[in-house]
């Protein structure tokens, strides 16, 4: 069950990962993690400015949208994650925390993939 989901948790990334890369964005990293703390999905560089990126990805309604899914919890450990990341990489310039939701159909169609700037 759990390689499903992390199946379909990867599909999403790359999804993620390409829309983005399409709109001019570098992708700097990917699932980079702070000990525990947790990992973020993606970094990215739009321009001057960097990105924080939360793939969230769903199959089906059932749970609620995939932008749904990022709660006051997960917010707050997204913004000290970003703030983790720009201390190692040394990164003083502007930054921002967006949100890639990728739905698809309970049957695995690709629904749709929607980038939330300025998310958190």
């Amino acid at each position: 069950m759990a390689d499903r989901r992390q199946q379909l948790g990867r599909a999403g990334e790359q999804m993620a990962a390409e829309l983005l890369a399409g709109q001019g964005y570098q992708i700097l990293a990917r699932n980079w993690r702070s000990g525990r703390s947790g990992e973020i999905d993606l970094v990215a560089q739009d321009g001057a400015c960097l990105v924080i990126v939360e793939v969230r990805t769903r199959r089906g309604q059932s749970y609620g949208s995939a932008e749904e899914s990022v709660t006051p919890a997960k917010q707050a450990r997204l913004a000290a994650l970003a703030e983790a990341y720009c201390d190692a990489a040394g990164w003083t310039g502007p930054r921002r925390i967006d949100v890639v939701a990728v739905s698809f159909s309970a049957d695995g169609r690709l629904l749709e993939v929607r980038q939330i700037e300025n998310a958190i």
